[in-house]
């Protein structure tokens, strides 16, 4: 059974960009397209008077928004098997709970109604840091949004908890037919006379990214690959890297038994500022 990939829907512009970007994504790899609004209307459906004979007007409000996020993806991908569904309940335990059987969840950058200060919505942020499959959070421009780069970008840090990440990303670039760009951040040692010993580190830097690719690398010869290893904190080296990419993917691990959010500075900060779609792919223990 195809697992589906996941999109919440809420009406807002942000939420329809993420529809736009999923039904693309789902078109790439054959899988199929859900869309889930979620909604707690109906867990008060008996508190109303009972000479009430209408629909609740959330009810209406849900389902119209729903049937528009599906007939929009069908217009962009007419071949796409699309569903759409109301569930009552908060968004970020529907999207928690549907990611248990799904390829990926997809949200917008910032839900409707939200302040439009919030850098990220509340629930984009609480998903990527808690989902256990990869959550994509489509922001950036239109250009990165539409692929009109032809690079996908992955990160590549000291822990295994990155492998998923790496192998998600080369998957990508496979389906997408573009290269690929593994970066790893490097920092120059904070004393004197150091030329030596940040040579040594570069070096070092360099070694452990070709290892982290290495499985990643005989599995998919198909992908044009670029290593990059450059000089600065790990948050500001990828954040340089969104501007002129289609997607870019951080590894997130996944404690077990531990229910906050599990980001590192790297992820959160992708999170708030990248100038094209995040993709946080979890690393379970």
């Amino acid at each position: 059974m195809e697992l589906p990939l996941v999109v919440g829907v809420d009406g807002s512009d942000s939420s329809f960009e993420a529809v736009d970007w999923a039904a693309d994504e789902a078109a790439r790899h054959g899988l199929p397209l859900r869309l889930l609004y979620a909604s707690l209307w109906e867990r008060y459906e008996g508190v109303r008077p009972s000479f009430s004979t209408g629909r609740p007007s959330e009810e209406v409000m849900a389902e119209n928004i729903v049937a528009s996020c599906v007939e929009r993806a069908r217009r962009r991908t007419p071949e796409l098997k699309v569903s759409g569904e109301v569930l009552p309940d908060d968004a970020v335990s529907v999207l928690l709970n549907a990611g248990h059987a799904s390829f990926a969840l997809v949200t917008g950058s910032r839900g409707r109604g939200e302040l439009a200060g919030l850098l990220l919505g509340s629930v984009g942020l609480t998903v990527a840091g808690r989902a256990v499959c990869p959550v994509v959070v489509v922001r950036g421009g239109q250009r990165n949004r539409q692929g009109s780069y032809g690079r996908v970008v992955v990160g590549v840090g000291d822990s295994p908890e990155g492998s998923e990440a790496v192998r998600f990303a080369f998957d990508e670039a496979r389906t997408r037919g573009c290269a690929l760009h593994a970066v790893r951040a490097w920092r120059r040692p904070a004393r004197e006379h150091a030329g030596d010993a940040a040579g040594a580190d570069e070096e070092s830097a360099s070694a452990l990214l070709t290892e982290s690719l290495r499985d990643a690398v005989r599995d998919h010869p198909g992908v044009e690959l670029h290593r990059q290893v450059v000089e600065g904190t790990a948050h500001r080296v990828l954040l340089d890297a969104s501007t002129a990419a289609d997607l870019i993917v951080v590894g997130a691990e996944r404690r077990h038994g531990l229910f906050g959010l599990q980001l590192g500075r790297a992820a959160h900060t992708l999170l708030h500022h990248a100038e094209c779609p995040v993709a946080v792919v979890p690393q379970r223990d």
